[in-house]
């Protein structure tokens, strides 16, 4: 049972059917899912939601499916960390890390968003599905087309991390690389489901992807005991996962879930090589300027944000803020969450950490309030952003390892 009523305009409100459709004809703005909230309310509760499976259908009446879904049924509910010992390293006393490191089926947050996508698509009768992506989403989307039947077009940017092209192509998606950068991909993508009958689950697809990840913020409530936290740390490409966490804690206020109020401030993390976001945050405005990206984290260079307006107003709404972090901090980052607390996260979790960091120390993360750090993709993607000295080779005999683990104390 569906609980969707239609698609509405976020800018001017003009409504439109269920069908694949991104933009508002009268204003261009993105158009979104409207739910009937009150039929929902009556449907569900703490106690339905708790005896379900442990993944992202648990909170199957807000998502916008008419039907059963055939895939994803490994995907969410990831683990929420207690991380003291990195909330030790930088200086807080409660926080958390919500790991989509291990998400399934290919570790990262983009399979909350291609399980509703591809699911659509079958529903909508689409004889193909495809992408613009810088990696993660390829990979997801490329295993739930897979898993559905569906035929995969994936283009990419043709500078992509190699682990990434190849996690995509190992599932038999048909991947076209794009000389150009992200911005490059997306608006070819465009064109092409103009030309074509697909599904490109982040263009005409857009409005119904993007519902998969209000799910993060819902377990992020759901595992703090039906409270949301004082803070969210984010990282933010195209803004889309911002503006989602935000609607689904409203959602789950809106219903009555939360215990208490929303007053969650959702905070922004760029790289400084691509950080049109965190620059109109900066000047207190939600104009965009689009840059030309140069990062490590390619998984973030998104130049001309799609949802950057939507992501600049939330952070300022929530009171939240938004900052940037050089490559080297990036890296600095992904090692003290991996010297902490034991999670490997790609090149965007370093953003994030090191975003944390510097929000701390400014004052916008207040010391004693609970904060959630997002992590949403695997460092084994993104290893060429790591350079490590290789380690030491000695002869198979006691003596020898003996001298090893003494210089390397002496070096400690």
């Amino acid at each position: 049972m569906s609980f969707v009523k239609n698609l509405q305009c976020r800018e001017c409100g003009a409504i439109y059917p269920k069908e694949p459709i991104a933009g508002c004809s009268e204003c261009f703005a993105p158009l979104e899912v409207d739910y009937d909230y009150q039929a929902i309310s009556r449907h569900l509760s703490h106690d339905i939601i708790q005896q379900r499976e442990k993944n992202l259908w648990r909170y199957r009446e807000l998502l916008p499916l008419e039907q059963e879904p055939v895939v994803g049924r490994a995907s969410g509910f990831t683990p929420l960390i207690r991380a003291d010992r990195l909330a030790r390293a930088l200086g807080v006393e409660r926080l958390y890390i919500k790991n989509d490191s291990v998400n399934a089926p290919t570790l990262s947050f983009k399979d909350r968003v291609t399980s509703v996508a591809i699911n659509k698509a079958r529903e909508f009768g689409l004889q193909a599905v495809g992408c613009a992506s810088t990696g993660n989403l390829a990979n997801s989307v490329a295993a739930q087309a897979a898993a559905a039947g569906l035929p995969a077009y994936i283009l990419i940017p043709d500078n992509l991390e190699k682990s990434k092209v190849v996690a995509t192509q190992i599932f038999g998606a048909r991947v076209i690389a794009v000389r150009g950068n992200y911005d490059d991909v997306n608006r070819l993508c465009t064109q092409i489901a103009d030309r074509f009958s697909w599904g490109f689950v982040n263009v005409n697809l857009r409005p119904f992807y993007g519902e998969g990840s209000k799910t993060f913020g819902y377990e992020i409530v759901e595992q703090l005991g039906w409270r949301a936290p004082d803070n969210i740390v984010v990282p933010m490409a195209g803004g889309s996962l911002i503006s989602k966490i935000y609607k689904g804690i409203k959602e789950f206020e809106k219903l009555g879930l939360l215990a208490g109020e929303a007053n969650t401030k959702i905070h922004g993390a760029q790289a400084t090589g691509c950080n049109p976001i965190t620059t109109a945050v900066k000047q207190r405005t939600t104009k965009i300027r689009p840059v030309k990206p140069n990062t490590i984290a390619k998984s973030l260079a998104i130049g001309n944000p799609a949802d950057g307006y939507h992501a600049a107003g939330i952070i300022a709404k929530s009171g939240g803020w938004a900052e940037d972090v050089t490559d080297a901090e990036i890296v600095d980052g992904i090692r003290l969450l991996a010297e902490t607390e034991g999670v490997f996260a790609e090149t965007a979790g370093g953003v994030t950490v090191a975003v944390a960091k510097k929000l701390i120390e400014q004052g916008h993360l207040k010391r004693d309030e609970l904060t959630v750090i997002a992590i949403t993709g695997n460092g084994l993607k993104t290893q060429e952003a790591i350079e490590l000295a290789p380690p030491q080779i000695i002869e198979p005999k006691l003596i020898a390892f003996e001298a090893a683990i003494g210089a390397l104390r002496a070096t400690a």
